[in-house]
């Protein structure tokens, strides 16, 4: 496939809730674990620049292997839950999986890596099967067990290093018997030398730096210290000294290293115990060595990441040498856990951590303001199953929902200086108490969500947001606000504390009360304060923190009636008309409801299915209603004429498959209509695709409709189906169809073709393996018009250059993906570069 079919636009991820999956290169790049990925993140650019797929099972340990010139890295390692360890190694530009090391019979936790004198990796690696492996990889793609110590509980953080004036490696573990164990390797073998105490709870997280002809070591642990230890060589003169009681000094354990027949002999010792964290540390992070006048230096600096949600960059003063607190920056508020684990940037200008909910938190060094430091833009997506994505009316953002019970929004931000267009998260219209399973929008700033709950709910964007997507999209903010009614818009919204719905702010709720008016309660729960909303003026997408407190939209009704949980939502064209249906096992609960979006009272209850229905789409027109469900069947509604009794649309079932006319065999996940209104295709896990139709508005009945394409085998269980809404050059039409692999398929369909040999069908690409979700795709949805979004023509001069911008930019289509990989992807497609 020519690599210009599908470029990747946009991937919104997040990292997993491991403490060791994020690592700072020093060639800039994070890279990150995220479900079964690796994902490469340039926050430069702050885009996803790569995705590394390999592992069958998630991501806990990620490492850049450092070369001892600071160059940017050429080996990446990392381990996940299907107990391998892959090492992957840039070649061309690209990283691909190199090696790939079996042996543990359990989840990975912790990995790290170091050169050899002979450019071979040497990966320690840790797991819950209770042992530490050492491996050697080699260039001709073989990974060699070298030793493997077996311990009592477990090790949950390893660090690699090269005892200082030889090629030894030292090996530091940290595990739940609250100690430290070093291990230095000998003729092959792993040997213990050291065991270093002080520690009262559990260690999580080691790392070795080389200071000068010494080493240190920081370990972090629950019991909320960091110690510093010191490792160095000691000479035969050193030991004189011991003799003179009059020097006080720090204890010092000494163990011997043989190598290459000479022994050498080493001393450590406790530098410092680093207090100020008032929670599990679970990370610590030295800064990377630097190079000042022509030589590589190591900064004494240490960044340390804790569940009190902050993280500390601790130095020793330059009087004293005494280890103190430089910088303190963190998350206030917020119904969150702390950070996991932290990584500095290779100049030490920004630091990043990850959380307990897989959000990514940037600070960067203020230029302007020495010592200041403030939160910078970052990547951001859900931490569990995506389970469905919609595009705005205008295709200007999406709106995602997923298992994580958030609803987000992404939309493209227009920088003042910068051409290029990253997508960004800018609002979380919606932080639920249940799981969400499905969207659909009735507006431009107006959606219904449905939840693992009987209930609907509907929510209107607040002012503050649309001005504040106005400045972050580059659109006119005066007319978004006249679209939106904005006179009768509230300014944001808060929750509760203890209730699931947002509830709207004014502009008067905004004023703070003065101190009579906080004594005289109305009720009860007004002496319980609320997170109360703060009006953001924003220049940038929002960081995390402000994204889970002041982006909420408010709800404004909540729609009854199922007897289950939400399953599926669609609306109409028209944005008049919403359907919803809700798990079942029996043919009552199986019923669509229609709402109207006016007046949200329930239309209509429409009974055909014995199943869940699985999915529903309105036709473009707006004249018919496809639901498809478990039960293997479709069904469709038509809307009838409107009568002098009754103005409200109401629908009648027009036609369907039963039992022996239904051509699937298994469970119809998805469905679709082309452009026209003439053909609508399924999608089922028997593995077909089959379009149906045509459709004519004279005929009645369901006999005429019937497959009038081929049987389409796509050689996996075809979960989402997307029709595109605008046809390629030829006429035909184009169809992308997700996996339960996680592949996305693209065929060009043409009516009326050689359906008898299958003629009809062309496939006319897929995404590759970097591409590729790695778990099933749950929704693919087109953007609703053509060109890619965030892309105007406010660059080009002169009338002629509109046009042929227009022209340009009217041969791009673009499709956004949700999928149980926990990612959203956006793809852009060049209709003239299609096979």
């Amino acid at each position: 496939m020519a690599a210009s079919v599908i470029e990747t636009c946009h991937v919104a991820c997040s990292a997993n809730r491991a403490p060791n999956v994020v690592s700072w290169g020093r060639g800039g790049l994070i890279a990150f674990g995220s479900c079964n990925s690796v994902c490469l993140y340039d926050p430069q650019e702050g885009r996803v620049v790569g995705l590394l797929n390999g592992h069958t099972g998630r991501v806990n340990a990620v490492r850049w292997v450092h070369r001892t010139e600071n160059a940017p890295e050429c080996h990446l390692v990392s381990g996940g839950s299907d107990s391998r360890l892959i090492l992957w190694e840039a070649q061309h530009g690209k990283f691909i999986q190199s090696v790939e090391c079996k042996g543990h019979t359990a989840a990975v936790c912790a990995v790290d890596a170091v050169y050899t004198e002979d450019s071979k990796v040497l990966v320690a690696s840790s797991a819950s099967d209770s042992t530490v492996r050492l491996w050697l990889c080699s260039d001709d793609k073989d990974a060699e067990c070298l030793h493997i110590v077996s311990f009592a509980g477990f090790m949950m953080a390893v660090s690699l290093a090269l005892l200082p004036g030889t090629k030894v490696p030292v090996l530091a573990c940290g595990g739940d018997d609250c100690k430290v164990h070093l291990y230095a390797q000998a003729n092959g073998q792993l040997q213990k030398v050291m065991t270093l105490q002080g520690h009262e709870d559990w260690v999580r997280g080691v790392e070795w730096t080389s200071a000068g002809a010494e080493l240190l070591l920081a370990s972090c642990s629950q019991d909320s210290l960091i110690r510093v230890w010191r490792l160095c060589a000691k000479s035969g003169t050193d030991t004189h000294a011991e003799d003179d009681h009059t020097i006080i000094k720090m204890k010092e354990d000494v163990f011997e290293v043989k190598d290459r027949g000479l022994t050498s002999v080493f001393a450590a010792s406790l530098e410092t115990v680093l207090a100020g964290h008032e929670n599990w540390v679970y990370g610590v992070h030295w800064h990377p060595p630097v190079y000042k006048g022509g030589e590589l230096q190591q900064p004494l600096c240490l960044l340390s990441a804790s569940m009190d949600k902050t993280m500390i960059i601790w130095a020793p003063e330059e009087a004293s040498g005494v280890w103190v607190e430089q910088v303190r920056v963190g998350e206030v508020g917020g119904n969150t856990l702390g950070f996991y684990g932290c990584q500095m940037s290779p100049d030490g200008a920004m630091i990043v951590a990850h959380a307990f909910q897989g959000a990514l938190h940037l600070w960067c060094k203020d230029h302007h303001n020495e010592g200041e430091w403030r939160p910078g833009v970052v990547v951001s997506g859900h931490f569990d199953v995506v389970q469905d994505l919609s595009w705005d009316p205008e295709g200007e953002f999406i709106l995602t929902v997923g298992s994580d019970q958030t609803t987000r929004l992404f939309t493209p931000w227009k920088k003042q200086n910068n051409k290029e267009i990253t997508w960004h998260e800018i609002s979380r219209p919606q932080i639920h108490g249940y799981d969400m399973q499905c969207l659909a929008m009735v507006g431009r700033f107006q959606f219904v969500s449905g939840a693992d709950e009987k209930v609907l709910r509907v929510f209107q964007a607040p002012r503050n947001f649309v001005e504040n997507f106005a400045t972050i999209s580059g659109a006119s903010k005066e007319k978004l606000l006249t679209t939106s009614d904005a006179a009768s818009l509230p300014e944001g919204a808060s929750t509760p504390a203890l209730g699931l719905s947002n509830k709207a702010v004014f502009q008067g709720g905004l004023v703070p009360k003065n101190n009579k008016e906080e004594e005289q309660f109305n009720s009860i729960s007004d002496q319980y304060q609320e997170s109360y909303f703060h009006p953001l003026i924003l220049t940038e997408p929002p960081p995390e923190d402000h994204l889970l407190q002041n982006t909420l939209w408010p709800e404004v009704q909540k729609l009854y009636g199922h007897g289950f949980e939400m399953f599926c939502l669609a609306s109409d064209s028209t944005r008049t008309l919403v359907a919803s249906a809700c798990k079942a096992s029996k043919a009552e609960h199986a019923a669509v409801l229609l709402w109207s979006t006016t007046t949200w009272r329930q239309l209509q209850r429409l009974q055909y299915h014995t199943l869940t229905v699985t999915q529903m789409a309105f036709s473009p027109d707006a004249q018919l209603l496809l639901a498809v469900s478990r039960d293997r069947t479709w069904s469709l509604w038509r809307r009838n004429p409107p009568t002098s009794e009754s103005s409200e649309p109401r629908f009648s079932l027009q036609a369907h498959t039963g039992k022996d006319t239904a051509v699937h065999s298994r469970i119809i996940w998805s469905c679709d209509w082309s452009p026209d209104s003439k053909y609508f295709v399924t999608s089922s896990r028997d593995k077909k695709v089959i379009v149906w139709g045509p459709w004519r508005p004279e005929s009645s009945g369901g006999s005429e409709i019937k497959p009038c394409s081929s049987v389409l085998d796509v050689g996996d269980s075809a979960t989402a189906v997307a029709f595109c809404p605008v046809l390629c050059s030829d006429d035909s039409h184009l169809l992308a169809v997700g996996l339960d692999c996680g592949r996305i398929l693209l065929f060009r369909w043409t009516p009326g073709q050689d359906v008898a040999a299958g003629g009809d069908w062309v496939r006319s690409g897929e995404t590759d393996s970097s591409q590729s979700h790695t778990l099933a795709v749950k929704r693919l949805r087109w953007r609703p018009r053509a060109g890619r979004a965030g892309v105007g023509n406010n660059e080009v001069d002169g009338q002629t250059g509109i046009e042929r911008k227009l022209k340009e930019e009217s041969s791009w289509v673009q499709l956004a993906s949700a999928s149980a990989d926990h990612s959203v992807k956006i793809f852009s497609l060049n209709k003239h570069h299609l096979q």
